[in-house]
């Protein structure tokens, strides 16, 4: 990928739906493209790379303006600062660590506190960049889920990465996943460290419905995570529920 130009899906400010900054007003920065495809994923947009990426224009009311793919640093400080310097930045996708060169440019320009949005498979893509963010925002992803075999491996060398920053962990659900994939991930986690905070998010709705997980898988899953973490909350894509991007 290009050291001065990021191709992007779109810019836009909002509420952050997920993890532990829940109600978070905060800009988003959508990179394109993945390197795995989740069953729920709730970004299908973002796995291509477009010709043009949008950037909202009055936030909450859907007003986009479109500009063509790549752009540059420059450009995408001044389309962030455009929404006012106060509000945290988070970097999403996709994955945004595929632009990894690009990030390496990039964040240094920014002000602003900087989250990083990541499924958690690149470890050494993040240690190129982990002095330059603050919050870590990983998700652990299950073989149920993804359809694909499982990541412990990379996960547990990311976790490793990211616990120089401040970082939490995220594991979207279904009704598929199993207790056995959750007590490994929480095992995992615990290895490093227990006192690293876990989400447990049941994916929500929005053509999910035949995905969402069962009042008694959540509070099972809970009570597995329990055992060995210090602090484990289960917390719905509340941006989804609000109608929210």
């Amino acid at each position: 990928m290009s050291t001065t130009e990021a191709q992007l899906v779109d810019i836009f400010n909002s509420i952050q739906g997920e993890g532990l900054y829940v109600g978070e007003r905060q800009i988003f920065v959508r990179l394109a493209g993945c390197n795995i495809s989740c069953q729920y994923c709730d970004s299908e947009s973002a796995l291509q790379i477009p010709q043009e990426f949008t950037v909202e224009t009055d936030p909450g009311m859907h007003k986009v303006q479109k500009f063509k793919n790549p752009t540059s640093v420059d450009q995408l400080v001044q389309l962030i600062e455009a929404f006012g310097k106060d509000f945290p930045v988070s970097l999403t996708g996709g994955e945004p660590l595929l632009q990894v060169d690009f990030l390496k440019n990039f964040l240094p320009k920014l002000k602003q506190k900087k989250y990083l949005e990541t499924n958690g498979t690149l470890p050494d893509h993040l240690a190129e960049i982990i002095e330059l963010i603050d919050v870590v925002a990983m998700d652990i992803k299950l073989a149920s889920a993804t359809g694909l075999s499982s990541y412990d491996k990379e996960h547990r060398r990311f976790l490793e990465v990211a616990y120089m920053k401040e970082v939490f962990v995220k594991i979207v659900f279904t009704k598929k996943s199993k207790i056995k994939e959750i007590d490994e991930a929480v095992r995992l986690i615990a290895d490093v460290d227990e006192k690293i905070p876990l989400v447990l998010q049941p994916v929500t709705p929005h053509g999910a419905i035949k995905h969402r997980p069962l009042p008694d898988q959540i509070f099972a899953f809970y009570n597995v995570a329990r055992r060995r973490l210090k602090t484990v909350r289960v917390i719905p894509q509340v941006h989804k529920v609000l109608g929210l991007s």
